[in-house]
């Protein structure tokens, strides 16, 4: 049996077999735009996993953060466009407790967005 490895924020550590939710999120700066491991480097470091309909991320010297996998997206004023390379992406805010938490963590003002469900597929660039 092979497990597949997948990255649920872009740019952040892999997880075994979280295929269903390999980049489904993504951290961007205040301009929306994405930022990869290079532009945010301590994204490598955060521990990930999938606990009871969750994506639970931890960090040293960090409370925990629990992110909801699956939510219905009917709430329009929670909807953004984020800006992947040279695409832009239909993506939703996951609200200021996590964008507070990774402003914290990263040592600069981002948000977590996640991809729309009905957002078209993104052309992730290489260091996603």
């Amino acid at each position: 049996m092979t497990l597949s490895l997948a990255h649920p924020i872009a740019g952040g550590p892999a997880l075994e077999d979280a295929g269903a939710y390999d980049r489904r999120w993504l951290v961007v700066d205040p301009e929306h735009a994405w930022l990869s491991l290079d532009q945010a480097p301590r994204l490598g470091l955060l521990e990930l996993s999938l606990r009871f309909g969750y994506l639970v991320v931890r960090a040293p010297g960090m409370l925990r953060l629990d992110v909801p996998l699956d939510v219905i997206e009917d709430d329009a004023s929670v909807e953004r466009r984020a800006q992947v390379g040279s695409q832009v992406v239909r993506v939703v805010d996951e609200g200021d407790l996590a964008a507070a938490w990774l402003t914290e963590w990263l040592g600069q003002p981002c948000r977590l967005m996640k991809i729309h469900p009905e957002a078209d597929e993104v052309a992730w660039p290489d260091q996603a």
